[in-house]
C-alpha cells in the first residue's frame, strides 16, 4: 500500500463506481476473512480425516497461487476485485493445514497453541486499530520510514537464511524447536513489526478514502490488510512454538 499505488488509480474514471470509503474496505475485509476461515476448516477437515496427502496438496496451491495472485495486485490493483476472494481462499487452504499441523504437534505439550495464536492476533489488530484511531500512535513520515525499513530488513534476513539453508548453513537459533533466548528475542521483534505495519494499513486505507481512491481500491485495501493480518498469525504462532519448545 503505497503513495504510488493510489496515484496510479487517479487515471482511471471513477465516476461511475464511486469513491473507496474505509467502511466499504473493512467490509471486504470481512468478507475476506470468511473466505479464509472456510477454506481454513476444510484443510483442517481433510488433516482430522487423515487425508495428508490431499491436504498438503492443497497448502502448496495455497501457498504459490497465492503469491501469484499477491503480485498480480501489486501490480494491478484494479484487478484487486475480481481475485482479492481468490486469494483469500488460497491463503486458507495454507493455513488451515499449516494450523492442523501445529496443533497436533503441541497437543500434549501445549494443548490450544493455535486457538491462542489466532486469539492474539486479533487482540493485537485490535489494538492497532485502536490505537491508530485515537491517534495514541501517529503515523508520521518518519515512522512509516522506520516501519518500511526494519520490514524490508526482515524480509532480506528471511531470504538470506533460506539460502543459506540450501547450502547446508543453519542458523540453530532461527530453528522453532530452539526455545532459546535469542530465538524469541526475534520472534518479538517480528511480531512488533508486523503489528505496526497494521498502522501503515489503516493509514493508507483512510488516505485513499480522504483523497477519493477509485472504489476497487477498496478491495485492495482489504488484501493489504489481510496480507498483514496473515504474516501476524503465523509470526505469533512461530513465537508461542518457541515458547513452548522452551518449557
Amino acid at each position: 500500500m503505497t503513495d504510488k499505488v493510489f496515484e496510479s488509480s487517479n487515471y482511471i474514471n471513477i465516476s461511475a463506481e464511486g469513491t473507496m470509503t474505509a467502511k466499504g474496505t473493512m467490509n471486504k475485509f470481512g468478507f475476506l476473512m470468511i473466505m479464509v476461515i472456510a477454506s481454513a476448516s476444510f484443510t483442517w477437515h481433510l488433516y482430522s480425516e487423515d487425508n495428508k496427502g490431499l491436504m498438503s496438496t492443497l497448502m502448496m496451491v495455497g501457498i504459490f497461487g497465492g503469491l501469484i495472485l499477491a503480485l498480480v495486485m501489486s501490480f494491478k490493483p484494479h484487478l484487486a476485485r475480481y481475485i482479492a476472494p481468490a486469494y483469500g481462499i488460497l491463503e486458507g487452504l495454507f493455513l488451515g493445514g499449516l494450523s492442523a499441523y501445529v496443533n497436533e504437534m503441541f497437543e500434549k505439550k501445549y494443548p490450544g497453541l493455535v486457538l491462542q495464536a489466532v486469539g492474539l492476533t486479533f487482540g493485537v489488530a485490535l489494538a492497532m486499530f485502536l490505537l491508530y484511531s485515537f491517534r495514541i500512535i501517529k503515523v508520521t513520515d518518519k515512522l512509516r520510514s522506520i516501519i518500511i525499513s526494519a520490514t524490508v530488513g526482515i524480509c532480506i534476513f528471511y531470504l538470506l537464511t533460506m539460502l543459506l539453508g540450501f547450502f547446508g548453513v543453519h542458523m540453530e537459533f532461527m530453528s522453532i524447536e530452539n526455545g532459546g533466548l535469542l530465538g524469541i528475542g526475534i520472534s518479538l521483534f517480528v511480531v512488533a513489526i508486523a503489528a505496526m505495519n497494521l498502522l501503515l494499513d489503516f493509514d493508507m486505507i483512510e488516505r485513499g478514502s480522504m483523497t477519493g481512491a477509485p472504489k476497487y481500491m477498496e478491495w485492495f485495501g482489504a488484501f493489504a490488510l489481510l496480507v498483514t493480518i496473515v504474516w501476524l498469525y503465523i509470526e505469533i504462532l512461530k513465537l508461542l512454538m518457541r515458547f513452548a519448545n522452551k518449557k
